[in-house]
C-alpha cells in the first residue's frame, strides 16, 4: 500500500488490539507513526518493535478523554513533522450488562472515552486538515455502532454516535480535500473483552458465547487500510457483519427474532438473577 509511504500518522489505543495491529502495519508501509495510549509502556514495545524491523515510530502518553492533551499531541506532531496525513481515533473501552443495572459513573466513562476521545481528535485534526487541504481522518466505531445491541447499550450508543459524526463531517469535508472513514468491525481479538467492564456477568462466559470467531486484529489492519485508501465511508467487516448491516437496512425488523434471541442468551450467563 504505496499509498502510506512517508505519510504522517497518529493512532490513538495503540498499544494493543487494533490499534497495535494499525500501527505496525503502518510501520510496514513506511508510514512515521505516533503510538498513543495511556498504556505508554506498552505502546513503546510496540514502537520499539517498528523501529527494529526498519520502521519509523515513536510512543507518547495520551488520555484521549483530556482535550488539552489531544489537541497537544495533534500540536506537537504538526510543528515537528509540518503536517498530519492520518490520525486513526481508535482507543475505547467496552461496558455491558443490563441496563438498568449500569451505574451512572460507567456511562460517564465510556463516554469520555469512546465518543469524546473522537470528538477531541477529529475536531483538531479536521481544523488542521482543512488548512492544509488534505488529510483522513479514520474513526473506528464497531457493528455495535450500525445495530442497536442489546446487553451493551452504553457501547452501542457511543458507536452510534461515532458513525453519525463520521458520516456527518465526511459530507463537509470532501470540499476540503479531507477524507473521514468510520471503521465498523464485527468481533475482533483484542483485549476489549478482558479489559472491558461487565456488570453481573462472567467476562469468560461472554466470551465462550461468542457466535462468530474473531478475526484477527492483524487480518483486521489489513482490511482497515485497504478500506482507507479506497477512501470507502464505512468499513464494515467481516461478511457476517455486512450482512445483517444490509439486512437491517432492507428491514430492520428481519434482525429482531435474532436480537430477541441473543438477550435471552444474555440474560442467561447472569452471575445474579
Amino acid at each position: 500500500m504505496d499509498e502510506f509511504k512517508d505519510k504522517i500518522a497518529i493512532v490513538t489505543g495503540a498499544a494493543s488490539g487494533i490499534g497495535r495491529a494499525v500501527a505496525e502495519e503502518l510501520g510496514r508501509c513506511k508510514s512515521i507513526v505516533t503510538l498513543a495510549d495511556i498504556n505508554d509502556e506498552g505502546a513503546r514495545r510496540i514502537a520499539e518493535g517498528i523501529n527494529s524491523t526498519g520502521g519509523r515510530a515513536r510512543a507518547v502518553r495520551l488520555d484521549v478523554s483530556s482535550a488539552e492533551d489531544v489537541e497537544k499531541l495533534i500540536d506537537e506532531t504538526v510543528s515537528e513533522m509540518g503536517r498530519l496525513d492520518y490520525i486513526f481515533n481508535n482507543a475505547g473501552i467496552g461496558v455491558g450488562g443490563e441496563a438498568y443495572e449500569i451505574d451512572l459513573e460507567h456511562w460517564q466513562r465510556i463516554i469520555d472515552i469512546n465518543l469524546w476521545g473522537v470528538v477531541y481528535g477529529t475536531q483538531a485534526a479536521y481544523r488542521v486538515m482543512v488548512k492544509q487541504g488534505s488529510g483522513h481522518i479514520v474513526n473506528t466505531a464497531s457493528i455495535a455502532g450500525l445495530i442497536a445491541s442489546p446487553g451493551m447499550a452504553p457501547y452501542s450508543m457511543t458507536k452510534h454516535a461515532v458513525v453519525g459524526l463520521s458520516m456527518a463531517i465526511r459530507n463537509e469535508a470532501a470540499s476540503f480535500g479531507v477524507r473521514v472513514s468510520a471503521v465498523c468491525p464485527g468481533f475482533v481479538q483484542t483485549g476489549i473483552y478482558d479489559a472491558g467492564t461487565v456488570v453481573n456477568i462472567s467476562k469468560e462466559k461472554i466470551k465462550e458465547s461468542i457466535p462468530f470467531r474473531p478475526i484477527e486484529a492483524d487480518r483486521a489492519a489489513e482490511i482497515i487500510l485497504r478500506g482507507v485508501g479506497r477512501n470507502k465511508a464505512i468499513i464494515i467487516f467481516p461478511f457476517y457483519a455486512r450482512l445483517f448491516w444490509w439486512l437491517s437496512r432492507i428491514h430492520p425488523g428481519l434482525l429482531s427474532p435474532l436480537v430477541r434471541k441473543t438477550m435471552k442468551d444474555f440474560r442467561s450467563l447472569r452471575t445474579k438473577p
